[in-house]
């Protein structure tokens, strides 16, 4: 079977101890940047082994070398570059909320890509890789560039029309795919917030207000996404995955994806949909209906968010559900997220991600054989 597999993962895992450890000391300045880089190779060769283990066909550098999912690939395009304003990022959790600050991003310069971004690290992710596991690389899709600060973060003295900001992006965005397929990837995710975080009432409020088009704001991203995909080698497979926001165990936005279904679903040229399934906040299973013939949709119903672990007969009623939407055929299962989108982690442990990984991989053996 061809990316995406019916057990799957989203990307990010949780750091371990002497990885937190070795970041601390390299930021202090007590050990070297090569230091640190043979430090995350160890854990990272540990952590693909731990996914082979527990059965899975494809596997991540768990995003080890990252502090964040997304902000680490975008300040490397060039013309991106970070802010001495602040943003206020308010996330959302059973027990309150969680506030924290992240630099503003501007576009000061036209956008390039410089490099191949993260190609090193898949080089290294390939090679250990074993035999029968897919390396699987995740970057940040092109929405995400724009989504942080909208129109108002570019120079109008660099695009003062945005029709050529969103030219050169989604040209960036075209030279990375072919620049790491040259590099071996045949499994590449563009992670989206974006075209979830859309689905909110109170999210396309916040576009409102600093003067973006909030109605139609998804359908500017998926012709941008496909653009970057025009191109698309032959033989790699992409896929996306879209959540509504995943810092240690809280979230940014709420809804189903009723708002952007249609359009997402029927023109979005990948391959695959990560989808985030695992609680209320999500909505049902009905826009599911809009998936054409030959896409694949990944069903996030394990959460990532706290350690409890699901029940695997109510994984599998809850597949037959979305069944009723799609075929059977066509769907996968994954966590709803990452364990790790930053640094920091969610609220569980390595043990109880271990078991939920496991746990996907035997009840797809069980669903689909």
């Amino acid at each position: 079977m061809l990316p995406p597999f019916r057990a799957d993962h989203v990307g990010s895992l949780l750091r371990p101890a002497a990885l937190l450890k070795a970041r601390a000391q390299r930021a202090e300045g007590s050990i070297s940047a090569g230091d640190l880089r043979s430090i995350e190779d160890d854990a990272i060769r540990d952590v693909v082994r731990m996914q082979a283990e527990v059965g899975l066909s494809s596997a991540t550098d768990g995003e080890f070398r990252r502090t964040s999912w997304h902000m680490d690939f975008i300040y490397r395009l060039g013309g991106v570059s970070q802010g001495d304003d602040r943003l206020t990022v308010r996330m959302h959790n059973n027990d309150g909320d969680v506030e924290f600050t992240a630099p503003a991003l501007h576009i000061n310069a036209p956008i390039t890509l410089q490099e191949p971004i993260f190609g090193s690290d898949f080089e290294y992710l390939r090679s250990v890789a074993g035999p029968g596991v897919t390396p699987k690389l995740t970057i940040p899709s092109p929405s995400m560039v724009h989504y942080r600060g909208g129109r108002a973060a570019i120079d109008p003295a660099v695009y003062a029309d945005e029709d050529a900001f969103w030219a050169d992006l989604s040209a960036a965005y075209a030279a990375q795919v072919q620049a790491v397929h040259e590099l071996g990837c045949t499994y590449l995710q563009l992670d989206d917030t974006s075209l979830a975080y859309l689905n909110d009432p109170d999210q396309r409020a916040v576009l409102d207000a600093r003067g973006d088009d909030a109605e139609h704001q998804h359908l500017r991203y998926i012709k941008q996404i496909n653009a970057a995909l025009a191109g698309k080698p032959a033989g790699l497979r992409v896929t996306t995955h879209m959540c509504r926001g995943n810092y240690r165990s809280s979230w940014a936005a709420s809804g189903s994806y009723d708002f952007v279904a249609e359009a997402l679903f029927s023109e979005l040229a990948v391959d695959g949909f990560f989808l985030e399934y695992d609680d209320e906040r999500s909505g049902d299973f009905a826009p599911l209906r809009f998936v054409p013939a030959g896409k694949m949709v990944v069903l996030g119903l394990v959460t990532t968010k706290r350690g409890a672990l699901e029940s695997k007969d109510d994984l599998k009623r809850r597949i037959e559900e979305a069944s009723r939407y799609v075929p059977l055929e066509q769907l996968c299962l994954s966590p709803q997220c990452g364990f790790s989108s930053t640094v920091e982690g969610n609220a569980l442990s390595y043990e109880e991600q271990v078991a939920k990984l496991r746990l996907i991989v035997e009840t797809a053996a069980e669903v689909w054989g």
